[in-house]
């Protein structure tokens, strides 16, 4: 009996220890859960590239359409598509022979209008003089006067028909307006050529291909930024890894808007990008993509993009710093829209504080502060209100709030976004270590630049 006592009595004890291990472990582990795994990096000098990026396609910046402006048929086409073509030179002929039969017809209204006014014209001549001896009257003189000016008008008008049907004439014969390349044509030998002075078919394309641009589709709230002039840096689908450059030459005044009155319509401009190296090989139509250089800052201070983020005004008056939010808080963040909101980032600290707003350290309740502690191997963390000016696609640059080496949060996206709050305790990762130290940073330049600087490093 006094072993299953004793055995008992063992068991007793082994389980409260085991419980109380569990309690303190439990408690360990609660005091690490209440803490975040962040990244942080250190606020750094760099240069900060502004671009608006827009998608569109290859043209040449001069294109010719040829058309007909009689219809007949095409009787012979003298290119194909690709050939390189010159002033002057033929293209398309078409059928001529009404034409040529309409160009006779007139030719003969002409002489006879001519020899009708000869006519008339030796006809007056008697007639004046018969006058002058006074064997008519004045009556019979003016009658043939005015049968000669209207056999000279009739002459006029006979050579102004001429000269139209000789001119449609020529026009059946259809050459090149300046030089270039053959692009497209869209009718063969023995189809009709409708022609008209007003809504004529495209038949022949003709382009300068060694004068190219990328028209594109810009938003309405980044046109605001383009200027004429701007460098513009163009990647081409069909030219892979392979950079090249541009200038803004012309946008528009007019938008272009889609799905108008529906919650998709979106606003655009067309800019017109002149390519500066046309490569060999481009074709009408490629898809292009362009980054448009608005803005350039050099030696600035800046920040990833992902560090900033936005908290209602004086949100630190609220945190509890045990990684819950208040009511006031909760109620806060619903409301955040009728609050004014304020553009701040995470500044790592070694102990509880106030807030840098505007150069002004706010008021700190040093007992409050008590509860806010720094866990081991870690620190806490500061809400830094900040100005920022233009962006790149990776960095904002700093205008005021933060200075050289000032150690930032900058992950991860949930903690920034969402998790810290002021005097929020943190732990790094290990292997974030101390992320931008000790090196130089180059923001939104080119590939070549990055690789550059890395090398030098």
């Amino acid at each position: 009996m006094r072993i299953k006592k004793n055995k008992k009595k063992i068991y007793i004890i082994s389980g409260a220890a085991v419980l109380l291990i569990i309690i303190i472990a439990a408690n360990i582990f609660r005091e690490d859960d209440n803490t975040i795994k962040v990244e942080v990096e250190e606020v750094q000098r760099g240069t900060v590239i502004h671009k608006v990026n827009a998608s569109g396609k290859i043209q040449p910046i001069r294109e010719i359409k040829i058309s007909a402006t009689t219809s007949a048929w095409v009787t012979k086409i003298t290119v194909k598509e690709g050939d390189a073509v010159k002033t002057g030179q033929l293209l398309i002929t078409l059928d001529e022979k009404q034409h040529l039969a309409a160009t006779e017809q007139t030719q003969s209204s002409v002489n006879s209008a001519k020899a009708s006014l000869k006519q008339v014209g030796a006809q007056k001549k008697r007639m004046e003089s018969l006058y002058n001896q006074k064997l008519i009257s004045e009556q019979e003189l003016e009658s043939i006067t005015a049968q000669h000016e209207l056999a000279v008008n009739q002459l006029r008008q006979a050579k102004a028909a001429l000269i139209s049907r000789e001119d449609e004439l020529s026009k059946l014969k259809m050459t090149a307006p300046s030089d270039g390349i053959v692009t497209k044509i869209n009718i063969e030998v023995g189809e009709m050529a409708v022609g008209s002075m007003f809504q004529a078919a495209t038949l022949m394309i003709i382009a300068d291909l060694n004068r190219m641009e990328v028209i594109v589709d810009v938003n309405e709230n980044d046109v605001v930024s383009v200027s004429l002039g701007d460098t513009t840096e163009i990647e081409i689908d069909a030219f892979q890894d392979t950079l090249f450059y541009g200038v803004v030459s012309e946008i528009a005044h007019m938008a272009q808007t889609t799905s108008m009155g529906s919650a998709e319509q979106v606003t655009n401009f067309e800019v017109k990008i002149r390519i500066i190296d046309v490569p060999d090989g481009i074709r009408p139509g490629m898809s292009a993509t362009a980054n448009i250089i608005t803005d350039k800052k050099y030696d600035v201070l800046a920040i990833p993009i992902q560090s900033l983020t936005v908290r209602p005004e004086g949100s630190e008056k609220s945190s509890l710093g045990k990684g819950k939010k208040s009511s006031s808080e909760k109620e806060g963040v619903k409301n955040s829209k009728a609050k004014k909101m304020e553009e701040l980032v995470f500044i790592v600290a070694d102990k509880p504080g106030g807030v840098l707003r505007d150069g002004k350290m706010s008021e700190w309740d040093e007992k409050k502060g008590k509860k806010f502690k720094a866990p081991k191997d870690g620190k806490l963390v500061h809400i830094r209100p900040i100005t920022v000016g233009i962006s790149s696609e990776t960095h904002y640059e700093v205008l005021d709030g933060l200075s050289e080496g000032d150690k930032i949060v900058t992950g991860s996206y949930r903690a920034i976004s969402k998790d810290l709050s002021h005097n929020k305790a943190v732990t790094f990762d290990k292997d974030n270590g101390d992320k931008g130290k000790g090196f130089n940073i180059q923001i939104g330049g080119s590939k070549d630049e990055s690789e550059d600087s890395n090398s030098k490093q």
